[in-house]
This record gives C-alpha cells, structure tokens and sequence, in this order.
C-alpha cells in the first residue's frame, strides 16, 4: 500500500497538469511576439509559435516552433493543440508613405498580414479555442486608427479593419472565447530599429509622448499576459491603448 505521501504528491502531479495551459502565438519569434512567448513558457505553458523564422526562440523551453507564413496559401492547423487557451496574433507591417506614394499593392499587403493572416488562424483554431472552455485571442492594433497620422494610411487602414474584427468576433465566439486588441505606439521592435538608430532619435521621439518616451517590449507582455489570463475574465470587445497616453492626453 502507498504511503498518504505518495498520494499527495499524485494529486499535487494532477494538479500541475491541469493547470498547465495551451498557448498559440503567430509572430512569436521576435519582438513583442517573442517577449510574450518568454513570459509564457518561463510559467512551464506550453506555447506554439508560428513564423517564418526561428529568430529568438533558439534554446526556449515550452516552445514548439512551426515554421509558417500564414499570409500565403492555406492554414490547416494540423499542428495547433487539440485545445487553446489563448492565442495571440502579433505579425505587422510599418509602410510608412505619404497616401499619393502608395500603391494598391501596398494596401492588400498590409491586409494580408494584419487581417487575412489573423483571420485564417482564429478560424482553423477555432474547434480549439471552444475545447477549451474559457479561451482567450488577443490581436494588435496602432494608436493611428484613432489619431490620424501623415504616412499611415495603408497600416491605419488594415489595423482599422482589425479593430473592426475584434469586436465582431467578441459578439460571435462570446462567452467561451474573449476577444480583445492591444493598439500600441512606437515601440522599439527590429520592426521599428530605424527610428532608434541614435540617442538623439530616441529621445526626439519620447518627446512627443506625454509620458516622455516610446514603448518597450516589456509594456505589451504584461498587458497582453493580463488578456490572456483570468484577471481579465469579464474584459471582451475592448481595444486597449498602450501608447504612452497619446490616445488620449496632450500636454
């Protein structure tokens, strides 16, 4: 017969089990994507990345790496987990043009990868995120849907569609699956590097911020971690500024 000790250790395995949770991230393997995979798997969830390159994930534990452009051909889903808990869609595009120097081209680019990308995932995760029971999606947006900003019709106009997204499908997956966007300001991201190349770049641009700088990675895990979790259990439809008050305050 096992001692009381070896079965308070069985339930204490069960219940680490259980309370291990399932995330998928789409553009995970840099910038804020990959901030948000290593505050993750650092908890021991299992996370699986999708993105065309291994970037920063070399040596992360929890990690499933799934090499993927989800802006080309189909999305089968044949490597999602058999259940979600959150899914995070944080791919993006930075065409910064004056309206008369962009193409149309440029316009169904950036959809693609804000919109087309975001939607193909949600839908083939979908069985998924309902298996779960009290799953999560958090997409990304840009402080320029709201403020209107010279060079930034094409990413003001997919993240526009995206913010549109989130709150429909808010309305149509609730109340098994919240749904909610994060809408940033400048963020330093390999995506943004040349806007921090210098010092005096950096602090010309935090400047313009009521809160005197630009972001960093660090700002969006943990608002992204709070999305995902059960702090968060009665937030669903919401776009949520992170953008060092420009939204919203001027000094």
């Amino acid at each position: 017969m096992r001692s009381s000790g070896y079965r308070i250790l069985e339930v204490r395995l069960i219940l680490g089990e259980s309370m291990t949770k399932n995330y998928v991230v789409v553009g995970g393997s840099s910038g804020i994507g990959l901030g948000i995979v290593k505050q993750l798997a650092s908890r021991g969830d299992q996370v699986v990345v999708y993105s065309r390159t291994i970037g920063g994930l070399e040596g992360v534990a929890n990690v499933t790496h799934v090499v993927a452009d989800v802006t080309h051909g189909d999305f089968d889903g044949s490597d999602l987990p058999e259940s979600i808990d959150g899914l995070v869609y944080c791919p993006g595009s930075l065409n910064l043009k004056s309206f008369k120097s962009l193409k149309p081209e440029v316009f169904r680019e950036d959809f693609e990868v804000n919109v087309v990308g975001a939607v193909k995932v949600i839908q083939a995760a979908l069985p998924a995120l309902k298996k779960s029971g009290n799953s999560s999606v958090v997409l990304f947006s840009t402080v320029a849907v709201g403020q209107g900003m010279f060079a930034h019709a094409s990413i003001a106009a997919s993240k526009g569609a995206v913010e549109g997204l989130t709150r429909t499908l808010a309305a149509e997956l609730s109340p098994a699956t919240r749904v909610n966007c994060v809408a940033p300001a400048l963020t330093d991201t390999p995506l943004t590097k040349r806007f921090f190349s210098s010092e005096e770049k950096i602090a010309a641009m935090g400047e313009k911020y009521p809160l005197q700088r630009t972001g960093t990675i660090d700002d969006f895990v943990g608002v992204t971690d709070f999305l995902l979790g059960e702090s968060s259990g009665w937030v669903t439809g919401q776009v949520i500024g992170v953008d060092g008050g420009m939204s919203t305050l001027r000094k």
